[in-house]
């Protein structure tokens, strides 16, 4: 992250993403899928690393082999199969909605994953429980612990969709696109970015 000063004098912490040339590897239509949508590949990948049917797809819509393919639903621009697609889509002060994968936390106790205060203090007794989350079920009756409740576990590394980020800058020359606020996921993680 870094921040940019707009024309009233605030700093806005924003996000700088990189967003290279995609390309239309297929259109899907109602007669033919049920429904239309747009899909789009990004990034390069070496022909050996590819398997014949993708193979096959890649060259009916004329391009190299992509790493990864992301489909858009009700697409707003008419486009055509091998079209290219780059970050002057975006026009500064739109709103984007920036999907990714949230950086992984590990197996974490429910002080950190869940916010509990734990025990609190270190009087009465107590040794060693000061951040455990304590009981967890009721009495001989229900004699079960309900499903849904808050205990340790794995954190992050989720599917996680920030929305309505907008768009500050949008630098064309060095294909990157500024958008206000923090996306999920590590650095040089992929991001989808939906209008």
């Amino acid at each position: 992250m870094t921040s940019l000063f707009d024309t009233e004098g605030r700093n806005i912490a924003c996000t700088v993403i990189e967003a290279s040339v995609n390309v239309v590897t297929q259109i899907k239509t109602v007669e033919k899928d049920g429904y239309s949508a747009i899909q789009l590949g990004y990034g390069d990948r070496k022909e050996k690393h590819t398997t014949k049917a993708l193979a096959g797809h890649f060259k009916k819509a004329g391009t190299t082999p992509k790493k990864k393919l992301v489909e858009f639903r009700y697409f707003s621009k008419s486009l055509t199969l091998g079209e290219t697609i780059d970050v002057s889509l975006f026009i500064e002060g739109d709103f984007v909605d920036a999907i990714g994968t949230s950086k992984g936390k590990g197996f974490q106790g429910v002080v950190k994953r869940h916010g509990f205060a734990g025990v609190g203090g270190q009087t009465h007794g107590q040794h060693n429980r000061a951040r455990h989350a304590g009981s967890i079920g009721a009495c001989s009756f229900p004699a079960r612990v309900f499903k849904g409740t808050r205990m340790a576990g794995r954190m992050g590394n989720d599917r996680v969709k920030v929305q309505n980020l907008r768009v500050l800058k949008v630098m064309p020359q060095h294909n990157l696109i500024v958008v206000s606020g923090s996306v999920p996921g590590a650095k040089n993680s992929l991001v989808i970015l939906e209008k």
